[in-house]
């Protein structure tokens, strides 16, 4: 994405390889042992498309951020874009949720309500709702700021923090795949960050000179 919309956000070769082993230490770290490696070929297309959108949205909405700034009448700073973007995405949602889920929504609410009661499940989907807000608003502005390519990349190391993380608090044994997997993925991107600072030190090198 970062290559294919303007301005062209040009990373060194070194910084693209990088990538290989950051997915492939994802993809170890989810690899159970015994098991293999199974994989639900419609949710990886879909998983695929929702990452594609992202870095979408991120550079489209990077640039419109830096666009407005400079008109201070318009107030529009990272998060008003923001929230302009989930309000035009909210009306297009709803068409779509009315076209394909109302048919399942009645009967998906009343088992939801009979299990946990009426106020639980408004008061999870409400504080849900409102912190899946929070996140992606900052996500929007760090995207903003260091362009999407890193976000993304910072984006796939973050699945094995938590993976790990989880295993701390959940007190989880982690398997080898996933000691190894994590291991690699965040090397991987340590390595990544270094190579990105490099290309900025020689870019303001030269525009010192």
């Amino acid at each position: 994405i970062g290559l294919l919309l303007p301005p062209i956000d040009l990373k060194p070769m070194l910084a693209y390889m990088m990538l290989v082993p950051i997915v492939g230490g994802v993809g170890l770290a989810c690899i159970k042992e015994g098991k293999g490696l199974e994989i639900n070929v419609a949710a990886f297309t879909y998983a695929s498309m929702a990452n594609v959108a992202a870095a979408l949205k991120g550079k489209i909405g990077g640039s419109v951020v830096k666009s407005l700034k400079g008109d201070s009448s318009k107030n529009m700073d990272s998060a008003n874009v923001y929230g302009v973007m989930n309000i035009m995405s909210f009306l297009f949602t709803v068409p779509m949720v009315i076209a394909f889920e109302m048919q399942t929504l009645p009967g998906e609410w009343e088992k939801a309500v009979a299990e946990h009661g009426a106020s639980a499940v408004i008061q999870n989907i409400a504080l849900s709702g409102f912190f899946y807000y929070i996140y992606n608003e900052f996500a929007f502005a760090f995207t903003a700021s260091v362009g999407a390519v890193t976000s993304s990349v910072l984006n796939t190391a973050k699945r094995v923090i938590i993976i790990v993380v989880s295993s701390i608090l959940f007190q989880e044994a982690m398997t080898r795949n996933t000691v190894l997997g994590s291991a690699i993925a965040i090397g991987g991107t340590f390595a990544y960050s270094l190579a990105s600072k490099g290309k900025k030190k020689v870019d303001t090198a030269k525009k010192a000179q």
